[in-house]
Formats: structure tokens, sequence, C-alpha cells
């Protein structure tokens, strides 16, 4: 089992950059493929980014595509979310999540974070 908490999260100026992390327990960390997600008030979780269990590829949701950028440390167990060129449609509930198959929906994924919220002002 793994339990996922992240963090980073705050109010930040369209244009701006945040970076989110995602600490993981366990010793089982890169056995996973990593994911963030995020959901906006009044809609569906979506997929934003994942990465697989040793980095060597990534896949990334068109929205965020040239702004967003996932990477990992497994000797920290740790995943991350760099974002930049934040825009207010970016404002959401971010989640990071572990898989298995490292697919990009939503019930690919076995472990889930309690979210961390993220609001870009215009």
């Amino acid at each position: 089992q793994v339990q996922l908490v992240e963090s980073g999260g705050g109010l930040v100026q369209a244009g701006g950059s945040l970076r989110l992390s995602c600490a993981a327990s366990g010793r089982t960390f890169s056995s996973y493929a990593m994911g963030w997600f995020r959901q906006a008030p009044g809609k569906e979780r979506e997929f934003v980014a994942v990465i697989s269990r040793r980095a060597v590829s990534t896949s990334y949701a068109d929205s965020v595509k040239g702004r967003f950028t996932i990477s990992r440390d497994n000797a920290k167990n740790t995943v991350y979310l760099r974002m930049n060129n934040v825009k207010p449609e970016d404002t959401a509930v971010y989640y990071c999540a572990a898989s298995y198959s490292g697919r990009v929906g939503v019930n690919d994924y076995d472990y889930w974070g309690q979210g961390t919220q993220v609001t870009v002002s215009s």
C-alpha cells in the first residue's frame, strides 16, 4: 500500500510559477507510475501528467503541455509537478496518484493523495 501527501499549492498570479510535491510512504514507490490530476469546482477530475516508474517517459494533457513538467526522485519517494506560465483556468485541487498501468484514466490509479489547492488569480 502507498500513502501519498501533496504539498506546495497556494495562490499565484497568472503567468507565475509553482511547484507541487507529492511524498509517498512505503518501499515500493518505484513500482508505480505516478500521475497528477486536477479537479475544478463543478467539474470532473481530469488527467494532467504521468511519469513512468523510472522516469523514462512522460505524458501530458494538451492543456498543460509546454507549461507543466512532471518529474520524480525515487530515492526520495517524491514526485513533482512544475507549473509555469499558469493561467486562471489552472485553478483546481491537484491530486497525485499511483498506478501500476501508467495510463491516463482516473480509474487506472490505485492510490490517491488528499489534494492541494492551486488558485491562479488574473
